[in-house]
């Protein structure tokens, strides 16, 4: 997959993951489309890493996806735990 299409899972799986973790994020728009894209990467390594599959088949495939998420989902977690608390006082 291109650059530009790990951009766009990067966004929507960072969208997704702002949505199903509760709370309040401390970074705004720029944090959660980077954080997507990063997470999105994440996910794809840790899928090859940990269960030994190749987790990016393409843009379309529910593998890619999922991983985008998850990735995601654990790079926003990791987000809140090291800057969440400096927001608070």
């Amino acid at each position: 997959m291109g650059i530009l299409a790990w951009i766009l899972i990067g966004l929507i799986a960072g969208l997704i993951a702002k949505a199903l973790v509760p709370g309040k994020d401390p970074g705004g728009i720029i944090i959660t489309m980077l954080i997507g894209i990063v997470g999105g990467l994440l996910g794809g390594w840790l899928g090859k890493v940990i269960f030994g599959v190749d987790s990016i088949d393409g843009f379309f495939d529910l593998s890619t996806w999922i991983a985008a998420i998850v990735g995601s989902m654990i790079l926003l977690l990791l987000y809140r735990v090291f800057t969440g608390n400096r927001h608070a006082r």
